[in-house]
């Protein structure tokens, strides 16, 4: 233990204290987390402090691991969905074009920072400019918990393109080749894929389970940079070696509270980049407008690959922010000398002024679709294709939002009784419940755009069970199933019991804590054991 804590100063603790304080204010305030772990980074170097070590490990093992969580989570063949890689590879073409066109013009307008700036500085601006948040999206996707939904899973394959493409960059800016061991390396991994999947169901559940996804996400970035390929490629591709396995969601999961942590360390360092002047902060201030068109462009792109407009736009929405990988790609850039340093603190601050921009458009998303959605309808594709049945609510009486263990045990219950279905938005658990019989169908309903589609006033549904394990998705769904007319009654599930309050000033009539309904079915199941004795 002396050993460890002698690696770390003692103004670490002190620093993580700040980025708490700064975290918990900016919840208080309705925004992530991580936007106040940017700005507690901006004042502790307003404060002088400096970035140590130890922090600067946090956040490599932040990306590692983030990088190595999207591994897991990733489905390749979604990435072969042109609406994906269309969307994706277009966007970096044409925002950057764009985005480069802006930086010469006010390089022409005399704009401050832009005196020295040559086309070539304007190409890796731009470029850095054109990758959106992965850290950010995914974090914004868990909390509203729209991860495994179509539009989530859109967004994710555009960022892993970006980020695909990002990693090459890296790459070739540091202008190193592939050893010829990199092939052997690949050989291995191909071959080594039945052996480390049986040793995830080997680990278990516990700490063997957690351990061995630390050694898989460190292991897999130490390999490929060991055979000159870039560290943060190889935790993705080792995650993606573990992907669409058994143990992939629970290995997901029991990584989550660490990567949250390292990933502090990220955004405190990239808070303490630099001090901004006047002149950078007019800059940042003109250049945040190409979020406007960063989003535009996006809703624009996948309404012509034929993606629906609640979809389209929220991924547009959603994407509408610039990346902590755009500051990685600046900050490589300027240590090969293609770039002034200045660059660096203009974009520290373009990403935590958009994050701030994107938390709030993201939170107004229902609001600001409701009022545009005549006018975004018009902009989908003339020949969109009917991608998923219509729900059927004939004779309806009892619908279960959420199909999961919980979800599925309370249909297959309530099914002898009355007419009941399932929705859910993970498209794998609709199949595997309707391969079962079970009646099912896809649906987000924390969004809007359902509930607008179902005419829930007049139907003869008598009784709504929440069982979505999300709670920001529960409370969306109660407040929209009432704002759209349902007059009968709406269950929940829980987990904690602070949430039991929130649930119910959200439209919900009576909330069931998990735990505790399972501790009184055990009870019960006890009881008829004794009088059959």
């Amino acid at each position: 233990m002396e050993s460890i804590l002698s690696s770390i100063d003692y103004k670490d603790p002190i620093w993580i204290a700040v980025a708490f304080l700064f975290g918990t204010l900016s919840r208080a305030l309705g925004l992530p987390p991580l936007v106040g772990f940017l700005v507690a980074g901006f004042a502790l170097n307003y404060a002088g402090a400096q970035v140590g070590a130890f922090i600067n490990e946090m956040a490599d093992l932040g990306i590692t691991l983030l990088l190595f969580s999207i591994g897991l989570k990733l489905k390749l063949k979604e990435l072969l969905h042109i609406e994906v890689w269309g969307s994706a590879l277009a966007h970096m073409l044409v925002f950057g074009a764009v985005s480069m066109a802006a930086l010469l013009l006010l390089k022409q307008i005399g704009l401050p920072l832009f005196n020295q700036l040559s086309l070539a500085n304007a190409l890796v601006i731009s470029f850095a400019l054109s990758i959106s948040s992965t850290v950010f999206v995914i974090k914004v996707l868990q909390d509203d918990g729209s991860y495994l939904s179509q539009y989530g899973q859109i967004a994710i394959g555009i960022l892993i393109i970006q980020d695909l493409v990002a990693v090459l960059y890296m790459s070739i800016s540091e202008a190193k080749m592939p050893s010829a061991w990199a092939v052997v390396l690949i050989a291995l991994f191909i071959i080594g894929r039945p052996l480390i999947i049986r040793l995830t169901t080997m680990a278990g559940h516990g700490e063997l389970l957690l351990l061995f996804g630390l050694s898989m996400a460190l292991g897999g970035a130490a390999l490929f940079e060991a055979v000159d390929l870039k560290a943060d490629l190889g935790a993705l591709a080792f995650g993606v070696l573990l992907a669409n396995t058994a143990k992939a969601d629970e290995l997901s999961k029991a990584l989550f509270g660490i990567k949250e942590l390292f990933l502090v360390g990220l955004f405190l360092s990239i808070g303490m980049a630099g001090l901004p002047d006047v002149a950078t902060l007019i800059v940042v201030s003109v250049l945040l407008i190409l979020l406007v068109i960063k989003s535009g462009l996006f809703l624009l792109l996948l309404s012509r690959f034929k993606v629906r407009s609640y979809r389209a736009s929220k991924v547009s929405i959603s994407l509408g922010n610039f990346s902590e990988f755009g500051l990685i790609v600046i900050i490589a850039s300027g240590q090969q000398g293609w770039i002034s340093t200045d660059w660096l603190v203009v974009m520290a601050l373009l990403v935590a002024g958009s994050f701030v921009i994107s938390s709030i458009a993201n939170k107004r998303f229902d609001d600001l679709y409701s009022r545009f959605q005549m006018g975004l309808e018009r902009l989908q594709h003339s020949e969109l294709e009917e991608d998923e049945p219509k729900i059927d609510l004939t004779d309806v009486q009892i619908l279960i939002c959420g199909m999961g263990r919980v979800g599925a045990a309370a249909y297959d219950h309530l099914k002898v009784q009355k007419k009941t279905i399932g929705l859910d938005f993970d498209e794998q658990i609709v199949e595997a419940h309707a391969a079962m019989g079970r009646k099912i169908y896809y649906a987000n309903v924390g969004s809007s755009d359902f509930w607008s589609q179902i005419d829930i006033r007049n139907s003869n549904i008598e009784w709504i069970l929440l069982c979505v394990p999300n709670i920001e998705v529960k409370k969306a769904a109660g407040n929209l199933a009432r704002h759209y007319g349902f007059k009968g009654h709406i269950s929940a599930t829980s987990v904690y019991p602070d949430e039991e309050e929130v649930l119910r000033e959200n439209g919900i009539d009576a909330v069931f804590n998990i735990f505790t309904e399972a501790g009184s079915g055990m009870a019960l199941h006890g009881q008829e054991f004794f009088k059959e004795g």
